[in-house]
């Protein structure tokens, strides 16, 4: 074709989305250039460049996803501090015995065990569902996925507000489900936000996920207002709260774009691409007179001063290439960038994260969804538990907000292997201290290392999963991670068994077995991603050398 012959180089661009056309002009015959932006997929919806949208709309986007992931995207992992309404609700109430209903204990064995079924269930939910957000996501855009969000966080509310009117099912699991799928729908599409200040990706990026972390702090406001005003009932608290998927409705429709918007690498492509088509123009005034070519190529450049300029300033172009070189020099990533899907899929790179994150993803819904009855247990005090289950419902939120910063800082500035370190000797430490009793200092301790270590260790997992396997399989590669972890947390239903029916409510035992599957697991991973990358950096080298030797042979 006339575009491979003209241009090579810029179709050589493997990350690039443009294709470049030449076609004959209708009126003088000359030849017209232009880039039709295409994507290897018909059917999904094409991204669009930051410097193409208003900043003031941009920074207005980027605002109000941080509001409605703060009011919505993950509050249903606030259980810790919406389980006790629930209790004092009477909800599953029903369940219990008369003998338990006469010793007039809290919560007795099978309302437990509901309970807890619903917060699994919802966080099964929430984990299995980003496959099929991403799906979507691809397909129709961030504005559709949106809309669904809305709708089912809706559907969600408005369940649990006439939970007692309904009675052919059981509403409650059913509603809290909805809610949780509702917010991956919500807070998966706004990770394209990032990319509208391609050069303040990072901080958008942490805004959006300390966002998802502080929202569990609304039903600790819940419980707050149950507590301080007499009981506010589900129905009214749920149907006020409707107002937040009305909200988040109106904003996906007028506000969002419907497009996701082009990664930096993305930028720096299409500016590949128009530098070679510019450098052909350049070179076809040199031996034509053309006033269409010449417009046409102060166009191009006018382009690439803004894309620069969404970049950083100043050779934000060149940077940004520097980044990526840095990073291939880094042995972990790019190991498994360009195999296919199922090739990746079958290697321990992947089987060695999932299986880690399995085991820490049933860990911290298992604390959550049992904390204060733990600690109950620890200490040998209900009011000490209680306490206990306040601070971590403070410390929860705001432990996302004080650990964004510093995750990022120590992403940047440690190797893969030492995050990974880090990650494993915190989850160890952790399961430790679960394991001491009659010492409130250790729970303190254990709680605020907790809040700390789970926003890590989420970031730490898709880090991974993109430095390891690449941004063009990353989606199905993560998906399948949090699907697999999701699915397995069906295992807390044993937790619980072994806790109630086999040690007499000792978490002990069900936390020994966890810390010692993650030892397994986390050692076995890092030796692993040792091994391999000292073997990729050696590969590196040698590769480097080959290439230097080949270039001292051209040279003489």
């Amino acid at each position: 074709m006339a575009e491979e012959r003209l241009f090579p180089s810029a179709l050589n661009h493997k990350s690039s989305l443009q294709r470049i056309i030449s076609k004959p002009s209708d009126e003088t015959g000359e030849l017209r250039l232009s880039i039709e932006d295409v994507r290897d997929e018909p059917d999904t919806v094409e991204a669009v460049g930051a410097f193409e949208v208003p900043r003031a709309k941009r920074l207005l986007q980027v605002a109000l996803a941080v509001v409605y992931c703060l009011l919505a995207a993950g509050i249903v992992f606030g259980y810790a501090a919406f389980k006790p309404i629930l209790v004092q609700e009477g909800v599953y109430r029903d369940r219990c015995t008369e003998e338990e209903l006469v010793e007039g204990v809290r919560v007795c064995y099978q309302q437990e065990l509901r309970l807890n079924f619903m917060f699994t269930v919802a966080a099964v939910a929430t984990n299995v569902c980003a496959l099929l957000v991403g799906t979507i996501l691809d397909q129709y855009g961030p504005r559709v996925a949106g809309v669904i969000g809305s709708v089912l966080f809706a559907s969600g509310c408005a369940g649990m507000a006439f939970s007692k009117e309904i009675q052919f099912i059981d509403p409650y699991p059913i509603s809290y489900l909805l809610m949780a799928v509702g917010g991956p729908f919500i807070f998966i599409p706004s990770f394209h936000l990032a990319n509208a200040f391609p050069h303040r990706s990072g901080l958008i990026l942490s805004m959006l996920t300390g966002a998802f972390d502080s929202s569990s702090a609304i039903f600790l406001l819940y419980r707050m207002l149950y507590e301080r005003l007499g009981g506010i009932s589900l129905k009214e608290w749920f149907l006020g709260y409707l107002i937040v998927p009305v909200f988040i409705l109106l904003v996906q429709l007028f506000v969002m774009p419907n497009s996701s918007y082009k990664t930096a690498s993305e930028l720096v492509d299409q500016v590949h691409t128009t530098q070679d088509i510019a450098n052909w123009e350049s070179d076809y005034l040199r031996d034509h007179e053309s006033a269409e070519i010449e417009s046409r190529l102060e166009s191009r450049n006018r382009l690439i001063t803004k894309i620069d300029r969404e970049l950083g300033g100043h050779d934000g172009i060149k940077r940004s290439r520097l980044v990526e070189e840095k990073r291939e020099t880094a042995g972990v990533w790019g190991v498994m960038h360009g195999k296919s899907v199922t090739t990746q899929l079958g290697s321990f790179w992947f089987w060695g994260i999932a299986g880690f994150t399995i085991i820490q993803m049933t860990r911290i819904n298992y604390f959550v969804a049992t904390i204060r009855p733990q600690y109950e247990f620890l200490l040998h005090s209900y009011p000490e538990s209680v306490k206990i289950n306040t601070f971590f419902d403070i410390a929860l939120p705001l432990g996302g907000l004080f650990a964004i910063p510093f995750i990022g800082m120590v992403l940047d500035s440690l190797s893969t292997l030492t995050v990974l370190t880090v990650l494993v000797c915190i989850a160890s430490t952790i399961g430790v201290l679960g394991l001491v009793e009659n010492s409130t200092l250790t729970a303190y301790a254990n709680i605020l290392l907790f809040v700390a270590y789970r926003p890590f260790y989420y970031t730490v997992v898709s880090d991974y999963c993109a430095k390891v396997f690449g941004i063009a399989t990353f989606g199905k590669v993560y998906g399948t991670v949090i699907c697999l972890a999701g699915l397995f947390n069906f295992s807390q239903a044993g937790l619980d068994a072994i806790t109630y029916v086999l040690c007499d409510g000792d978490p002990r035992p069900a936390n020994l077995v966890l810390l010692l599957a993650a030892v397994v697991v986390g050692i076995a991973l890092l030796l692993f991603v040792r091994s391999k990358g000292r073997e990729a950096r050696r590969q590196l080298l040698g590769e480097e050398a080959r290439m230097a030797r080949e270039e001292n042979q051209v040279v003489r």
